[in-house]
């Protein structure tokens, strides 16, 4: 089957507009792009910022009445001429087997290996296998942020330990941690669906008996041996006080998703409890280590 695929770009005030505008015209799926290569690596807590310029794609079904789509953009006001959209065919395939196939099993440190759902994982005993479903995942591994934090997770024995993953995700560093024999595990994150991912992934990896995943405000806060904190280097200087105030004594706090220009400002927001803390790189991310 072939679908027709429309695609005009617009400023991000009028991202909605042109998505009501599509929606009308009987789009059964819309996409947000970057238009400009223009990065947003800072939100603030609890928000979703647009770029400067959306590309905006609207899927038809075929045959679609591109006359009519057409008019019913220029009447909405989205767009002022004919040629500010593009067309395209696409044609119809495997969703869900095209996602899957941009994963393939991971390894982190010496034993610790990431498997996408349904893949069959490295014939090794030693290995501990996390199972994870892309398709809800937030951070599957790929992103050099999560794979510094799931290597520093590989070489530490968390049998017995109280952990919180903080930014959880997909929840894959705090249910790494619970494969490795922590005691509890608590996951917080803001989105409802990184619950949701979460909670899911849990169950899939047999840990949901000592995982737990909440929405900030329902945390109920308490005293952690480890803290994992993969998130942007704003909102780790923010939630600083928080977060010093649930170590242990002799507490391990691990914080990531800080460009290098950064580590110096995230660091100083926890010298007072973790004084000087262990940087690692990988291309322009860093992970940082403290003590309590």
């Amino acid at each position: 089957m072939q679908w027709a695929e429309v695609s005009l770009s617009v400023p991000r005030e009028q991202a909605e507009q042109a998505e009501h505008a599509l929606e009308l015209q009987g789009a059964l799926a819309i996409t947000f792009e970057d238009h400009a290569d223009v990065p947003v690596l800072e939100p603030a807590l609890g928000t979703a910022p647009l770029w400067p310029v959306v590309q905006i794609r609207g899927l038809f079904e075929q045959p679609a009445d591109r006359s009519a789509i057409l008019s019913g953009l220029l009447a909405s006001g989205v767009i002022e001429r004919p040629e500010a959209i593009n067309w395209r065919e696409v044609a119809d395939q495997d969703w869900e087997r095209a996602w899957m196939d941009r994963f393939h099993p991971m390894q982190f440190g010496c034993h610790l290996w990431i498997v996408p759902t349904g893949m069959q994982g490295p014939d090794d005993p030693a290995a501990l296998q996390l199972q994870l479903d892309p398709g809800l995942a937030f951070g599957t591994g790929t992103h050099p942020t999560t794979a510094l934090c799931l290597e520093w997770i590989d070489g530490l024995d968390f049998t017995g330990l109280e952990v919180l993953d903080f930014g959880c995700g997909s929840g894959v560093l705090g249910i790494a941690a619970a494969l490795k024999g922590a005691a509890s595990v608590c996951c917080v994150d803001n989105d409802p669906q990184a619950v949701l991912a979460t909670t899911d992934n849990a169950a899939r990896n047999g840990v949901s008996s000592v995982l737990q995943c909440h929405l900030p405000q329902d945390w109920p806060r308490g005293q952690y041996n480890v803290i994992l904190a993969n998130i942007l280097a704003g909102p780790l200087i923010e939630l600083a006080p928080q977060l010093i105030a649930c170590l242990e004594q002799e507490a391990h706090i691990v914080l990531s998703g800080i460009l290098e220009h950064q580590a110096a400002a995230v660091a100083a927001a926890y010298t007072t409890r973790c004084g000087p803390m262990a940087q690692q790189q990988r291309e322009e991310w860093v992970r940082l280590h403290g003590q309590s």
